[in-house]
């Protein structure tokens, strides 16, 4: 017999604080919300789960459909016909930009997603539909840029969010953004500078595996490095362009946003957190693992509270790890 299928609500958000944002990127954005089954027969309040998508993506992408790999939506009905998870409302956001993400934070080059998310999505969601309010009974779950989200969000919003899981976040920035680093440099400098790589990069109909090194490259440095008097990029690149000598004062901007040093500023919010979960696959592909055993290593001696998994398996094609991670939020966020 098929489980009990929930129910996915859109709420068209016209937002107050993207509008008039430096890229023009949209400030009217679809918000997709999955309601657990009976949620239209009774009057019963349940917690929140928000699921930050990675990098490159928006929240409908979540309710993807895959035989083998069945979206956020069909997963969470067959936890809750389980018993595995009770019955919760997921809430999955679009803050997508044109380079591809905003990481959930504040940056005058792309824009205020974090208030974005704080001061206008969650209250909204718990006016139109049946939530129960408090940070007690919400959580934020997301992988890679959207793990990231959720530990800095988590980090820096105890009054909005009870409970964190981050899957394969990006952690410990020297490890996993460096990488992309020499790739970058090659690809802006072939194609003439920045302005004349973006210029091609949207102009073309089929975005290309090679040109994600320098995207990310891009994107990172608009949350992290903004500079909106260096048209066209309006960052700072952590790096010089002809030698790649890394530009310490600009990398400094950078490490002031990571998960791994951002933990001695917010460990007292984190300790509040009914849950702190992470994990990460051991042959992940931009090495989260190392930053993930780096971010443990620093929550034990804080005295922070957290749960920590590795799974045998890379950074791609991993949602199956939600099951866990939508599991232990249940618990947490119990009423």
């Amino acid at each position: 017999m098929d489980a009990p299928r929930g129910t996915i609500q859109i709420e068209r958000v016209e937002s107050r604080v993207l509008q008039g944002n430096l890229p023009g990127d949209p400030h009217v954005r679809d918000l997709y919300l999955y309601l657990p089954p009976g949620y239209d027969r009774g009057k019963e309040r349940y917690p929140v789960v928000w699921c930050l998508t990675g990098f490159t993506g928006r929240g409908r992408m979540l309710l993807n459909d895959s035989p083998w790999a069945p979206g956020i939506g069909d997963r969470m009905d067959g936890l809750i016909a389980s018993g595995r998870v009770k019955p919760m409302i997921l809430a999955m956001p679009d803050c997508f930009t044109h380079l591809g993400g905003s990481q959930y934070i504040n940056s005058p080059a792309l824009g205020r997603y974090e208030d974005h998310v704080i001061e206008e999505l969650v209250p909204l969601v718990d006016s139109k539909v049946r939530t129960l309010p408090g940070p007690e009974h919400r959580g934020v779950m997301g992988k890679s840029s959207g793990g990231y989200g959720s530990l800095v969000l988590g980090m820096r919003h105890p009054d909005a969010f009870g409970a964190v899981a981050c899957h394969s976040g990006d952690v410990y920035f020297e490890m996993c953004y460096k990488r992309d680093f020499g790739p970058a440099i090659r690809a802006i400098r072939k194609a003439g500078g920045v302005g004349a790589w973006m210029k091609r990069f949207f102009a073309v109909p089929r975005k290309r595996t090679e040109d994600f090194p320098a995207l990310d490259t891009l994107a990172m440095a608009a949350a992290y490095s903004p500079n909106v008097g260096a048209p066209p990029a309006f960052c700072d690149l952590p790096f010089d362009l002809e030698t790649g000598e890394m530009d310490e004062n600009v990398w400094k901007r950078w490490l002031a946003h990571d998960p791994a040093y951002l933990v001695d500023r917010y460990a007292e919010n984190l300790k509040k957190l009914a849950l702190l979960f992470l994990d990460c696959g051991t042959e992940d592909e931009f090495y989260l693992e190392l930053g993930a055993r780096m971010l443990v290593k620093r929550l034990k001696a804080l005295g922070v509270a957290h749960e920590y998994e590795e799974f045998d398996d890379g950074h791609m094609n991993i949602i199956y790890r939600y099951d866990v991670s939508l599991s232990k939020l249940s618990r947490a966020l119990a009423s």
